[in-house]
């Protein structure tokens, strides 16, 4: 008789996994410039999402713009996590994963505690809170419109970044609202993209840029690349439209990642 697999396993599914991961090994080709338009990619859509797990009873999360819902029986939802993040281990080693879908006005704040932290050295859910799901793994509740929780199936070794595909084992729906959207965390709300991500370099605008004249000097945060716009201010802290930079109180920090005045520098 043929070997049909354990109870709930397709046949050879070792094997199907084994050369799915091994051609992600293999699969580093340089951009060849004449055959890649980079302006291609940029009209590719996203969310973004905070991504979490856990591990020996720590808690750890990171945004995200590559959620995907992959199969629909069974259920499943697919991951690409940067393989330096903390929350890229977590989920290696607890084989599941929980995903925060994040309403269009989500403060910039929030988005910086997971997106320019490294848990490493920081208690990302010491900020913020959450429940604890089916999986053990945390759920954002602040600024979140769904949760979901997926066990691990498979993975596929992509590079700098793995890509994790789940069955789906529970979710809800928190709240009504607008999901946000890469492009207007992007063009709407001035957001950044952190180094962990895939599209990290590449400039997500695919209009032109204002020509218009700036009278007053912009500011770069160094650690998290947000661009302080004296037209624009920080409203969310206080700070009036026409604000320069020199201006700002001493105790100012950066919106996204709570960096000092003194980590900026002149764009």
């Amino acid at each position: 008789m043929p070997r049909t697999g354990e109870p709930g396993e397709h046949p050879a599914q070792g094997t199907r996994r084994q050369v799915i991961e091994q051609a992600g090994k293999g699969a580093h080709c340089p951009i060849d410039p004449q055959r890649i338009d980079i302006a291609a990619l940029r009209t590719l859509t996203y969310g973004l999402y905070v991504v979490t797990s856990h591990n020996s009873g720590r808690l750890n999360g990171c945004v995200v713009n590559t959620v995907v819902q992959v199969a629909g029986e069974p259920c499943q939802v697919s991951v690409s996590v940067n393989k330096a993040s903390l929350t890229h281990e977590f989920i290696a080693r607890s084989g599941s994963f929980g995903v925060a879908v994040l309403d269009q006005e989500t403060p910039m704040p929030f988005i910086g505690i997971f997106g320019f932290r490294s848990g490493r050295d920081f208690d990302k859910f010491g900020k913020a809170g959450y429940r604890l799901g089916l999986t053990g793994c945390p759920l954002p509740v602040e600024n979140t419109l769904a949760q979901l929780e997926a066990r691990v199936r498979t993975s596929v070794d992509c590079g700098s970044h793995t890509t994790f595909i789940g069955d789906v084992v529970a979710s809800r729906v928190v709240k009504p609202g607008r999901p946000l959207t890469y492009d207007y965390y992007h063009q709407v709300r001035g957001g950044k993209t952190g180094r962990g991500a895939p599209t990290y370099g590449l400039d997500m605008s695919v209009c032109d840029k204002d020509e218009r004249k700036k009278k007053m000097k912009k500011y770069v945060c160094q650690v998290c690349g947000y661009t302080y716009d004296p037209a624009a201010g920080d409203p969310d802290s206080g700070v009036q439209p026409g604000t320069p930079f020199e201006q700002l109180s001493d105790d100012w920090v950066c919106p996204v990642c709570g960096a000092g005045k003194d980590q900026f520098e002149p764009e």
